[in-house]
């Protein structure tokens, strides 16, 4: 297989799954034999795509605004430059400019999109699907895009999101990282732990999580909220922490916050929760605990629901149902109870999967 010039677009290089995901690709393009430029407005990321042997080209092409449109002539002057063989969208602003820059030039890269989520249909999103190509991160996405954007079936390509199996293994949480996790969360110790790793916010599910909490036996098991609250959402977080005190339950579960460690709290938990009352483009969250050891409750339906059917079937639950949920938990808790079977949604797969297509593509194209 040839060597490949693969330019990647999207808003900026800072905290999120896109972002990380656009830098870790640009490593393995790179450890592969090909050649990597990243464009976009910069940010945390970009050492990290430059000493990984990647090339970033800084374009504020992240504001969402009449004026961005004016930069199409700046990325058809790097494109006719750099003459890359694919351009790869990742987000709808730098789409746009995209879009613009595209239609100067007479000789044009092949152009691949993914959705990495369920973008709405109005005019702005509709430029996601003007493509050679698009890669849908699970199945429910693929058939959102196929029933909003009317798209054929042969143009779409489902390549899940992966992890990083060296990052999320069954490996034990390491002895001094538990005595220290001890020492902060001493409510924790001799508990069955129950994990809801998630941001606040309205449609993750905290409030399924604590109604859950509020029909087990707290002496038996606790509740971990564990991910960051935005400042238009501390009201919000405030109401949750209400709820908990309201129903008596303030002992038995504990909003950490944000955390780094995520990694090693997917490893003590027994189980960990993905409740989001809207269905997740794919849930990221799921395969990290899946390979992280842990057993994983979801609502039946989403990315989710995808995850746990191939990984871990006895963990879904129909949608909402709080009944159903108690019981699973009650059955799933026991240590007794199988773990999933190994996560196959590996960052390694979705980069091959990826560079395999680029490769479809040329051949099909020449």
């Amino acid at each position: 297989m040839s060597n490949l010039k693969i330019i990647q677009l999207l808003p900026e290089l800072n905290i999120g799954g896109v972002e990380r995901g656009t830098k870790d690709f640009s490593k393995v393009l790179v450890n592969k034999g090909h050649r990597s430029i990243v464009i976009s407005n910069g940010g945390i990321f970009e050492k990290d795509i430059i000493n990984d042997g990647g090339e970033h080209i800084k374009l504020p092409i992240h504001k969402k605004t009449l004026y961005s449109l004016f930069l199409s002539n700046q990325l058809k002057s790097i494109y006719e430059r750099e003459k890359p063989d694919i351009v790869h969208i990742r987000s709808r602003m730098p789409a746009w400019i995209n879009f613009l820059a595209f239609k100067k030039m007479p000789i044009k890269p092949l152009l691949v999109s993914t959705f990495h989520g369920l973008y709405s249909t109005p005019f702005y999103s509709q430029v996601m699907a003007k493509v050679d190509h698009t890669i849908a991160i699970s199945n429910t996405v693929k058939n959102y895009i196929i029933d909003k954007y009317k798209i054929s079936e042969s143009m779409i390509t489902t390549i899940p999101r992966g992890c990083d199996a060296n990052t999320f293994n069954r490996e034990p949480a390491p002895e001094d990282w538990v005595a220290q996790w001890n020492r902060e969360y001493p409510q924790t110790s001799n508990k069955i732990i129950l994990t809801l790793p998630t941001r606040i916010s309205k449609w993750k599910g905290v409030d399924s999580f604590i109604e859950l909490f509020s029909k087990l036996d707290g002496e038996k098991f606790h509740g971990l909220i564990v991910g960051p609250t935005s400042k238009s959402k501390k009201r919000y977080l405030e109401s949750l922490q209400q709820k908990v005190i309201a129903l008596g339950i303030n002992k038995n579960i504990t909003f950490t916050g944000s955390r780094n460690d995520i990694k090693n709290i997917y490893k003590i938990s027994d189980i960990v929760f993905n409740l989001s009352t809207e269905p997740e483009p794919f849930g990221r969250t799921t395969i990290e605990a899946i390979s992280s050891g842990s057993k994983v409750i979801g609502w039946d339906h989403g990315g989710t629901k995808e995850i746990l059917e191939e990984l871990f079937p006895e963990g879904l639950v129909s949608l909402n149902n709080i009944n159903d949920l108690k019981d699973k938990v009650m059955v799933v808790a026991n240590t007794d109870h199988p773990l999933p079977k190994e996560n196959i949604f590996t960052s390694e797969r979705m980069t091959q999967s990826t560079i395999d297509l680029y490769h479809q593509l040329i051949n099909k194209d020449s």
